[in-house]
């Protein structure tokens, strides 16, 4: 048995697998997929954009940000794969209403806060329940897309996150202007996340593990169509065993770019003195940078991979990181007086970073069997969630220390080129990782199961 080969209880079959129905209205379905994590991130985004007006108004430090960006990560490694487990013991389609969208009550009450202290802990419970909407999202991604289509796919699912993020970030920006207008910003966030929990629980169809696998459509009823693994040890032991992930995964602990989104605006308030009303102006073409590059990264990335089935999306995952680097540098280290320079210069930031959830979460979902993918994206996103609060720790005590300029240098520039350079070693696993997993669907797909596989 290889390490991606399922032990039997793996591709057990209760109940049956939609397998074949995730064509089936599979673009309304990401839809819902997408507000539910747009209005997720919302809550992010309000911490960041409003952070100014929040530190004068409750008297709060730099690190205070990196604190809280850095708590919300951590406890999505704790509460990512808990959410992941709910959902092998009930209906996706409620734990992910449930985590992403209904949970917004606490997003709202964080907006009632009255000290740092209350600020923490009420956003900490509230961080604890979006977190669960990634691993989920990204799992039911791959379960209504082939590989054909995911790239663009999961273009369409970050790029309307970036999408919503633009439109929301000025509008929570000029909330700073009125007296305790930070406050309505989670009140409205909220609102927005118990909206999309009610959509998902009224119209999301869940395609079921598998549904998009051609070799699992073609099994008929009662057949040995995979359900999911829980988030244990033998799940991990699997995903180690699978030569890329690991890579993957220490890509994602040195995901320094997101230090760009948690502290673009503060940077451009205290190292380049625009006001926060001001600052948050580069939210919006920021965002639709990234929009264009989900977009574009998405079908660009699904025909690269086409042509070079074994390493195509690798090279544009490697050329974004690399250039991401250099653009960073420049928007960064250079005192630029212009408010638009700024704006071009982070908006091709948010091109380049925009292209790469279109390209790294294809390939997780292209080397791991489907029944494993919901525990690959618990790990993949809880290490990107340690890398995250690690830097941006640092990010906020070293900024304090020496500005985010100087900062910036070495937790960002520095950082990403040299994931860009680890890409290299893809080239060589990428491929056949990926023959591994589809020769394992064949063999399901042509093998009779036996009868203790049907069973429950």
């Amino acid at each position: 048995m290889t390490a991606n080969s399922p032990p039997p209880a793996a591709v057990a079959s209760p109940p049956v697998a939609a397998a074949g129905r995730a064509g089936k209205g599979r673009w309304r379905q990401l839809g819902l997929l997408s507000a539910a994590m747009a209005t997720d991130s919302g809550e992010q985004g309000a911490v960041s954009v409003l952070f100014p007006a929040m530190r004068s108004a409750l008297n709060l430090p730099l690190s205070a940000l990196s604190l809280l960006v850095a708590l919300s990560r951590i406890i999505g490694v704790v509460f990512g794969p808990l959410w992941v487990s709910l959902a092998q013991r009930f209906p996706r389609k409620y734990v992910l209403a449930v985590s992403s969208g209904l949970w917004g009550v606490w997003t709202i009450a964080t907006g009632f806060a009255q000290n740092y202290l209350q600020l923490v802990v009420l956003f900490g419970i509230a961080a604890a329940g979006v977190v669960g909407s990634a691993p989920l999202v990204n799992g039911i991604l791959a379960d209504l897309f082939d590989d054909r289509t995911r790239g663009r796919a999961a273009g369409v699912l970050f790029g309307t996150v970036a999408l919503v993020t633009g439109i929301l970030g000025p509008l929570l920006g000029q909330l700073s202007r009125v007296d305790g207008g930070w406050r309505y910003g989670f009140f409205a966030v909220g609102a927005l996340q118990l909206l999309a929990g009610l959509a998902i629980l009224l119209f999301f169809q869940d395609p079921g593990v598998g549904g998009s696998e051609r070799q699992l459509a073609a099994l008929k009823a009662g057949s040995a169509a995979p359900r999911g693994r829980a988030f244990d040890r033998a799940s991990l032991r699997r995903l180690a065993g699978i030569r890329s992930f690991p890579l993957m995964c220490l890509q994602r602990l040195l995901s320094a770019q997101f230090v760009m989104i948690a502290f673009g605006v503060v940077f451009l308030v205290d190292d380049r003195g625009f006001s926060n009303a001001e600052a948050s102006l580069v939210v919006l073409p920021t965002s639709l940078s990234y929009l264009a590059g989900n977009l574009v990264g998405g079908l660009a990335a699904d025909r690269v991979q086409l042509r070079f089935p074994g390493s195509g999306r690798i090279a544009v995952l490697q050329t974004a990181l690399l250039g991401y680097g250099a653009v960073a540098y420049v928007a960064t280290q250079i005192d630029w007086t212009h408010l638009g320079i700024y704006a071009v210069l982070f908006s091709l930031l948010g091109l380049l970073q925009g292209l790469q959830p279109s390209v790294n979460r294809p390939v997780v979902m292209a080397i791991t069997p489907p029944e494993l993918r919901g525990a690959a994206f618990a790990v993949f996103l809880g290490l990107e969630g340690i890398g995250w609060a690690v830097i941006t720790v640092v990010v906020g005590f070293l900024g304090d220390a020496i500005g985010l300029q100087g900062t910036f240098l070495w937790t960002v520039v520095v950082v990403v080129l040299a994931n860009g350079l680890l890409a290299t070693p893809l080239y060589r696993t990428y491929g056949r990782d990926v023959a591994a997993v589809q020769a394992e669907l064949d063999r399901r797909a042509d093998s009779r199961p036996l009868p203790n596989e049907t069973q429950n």
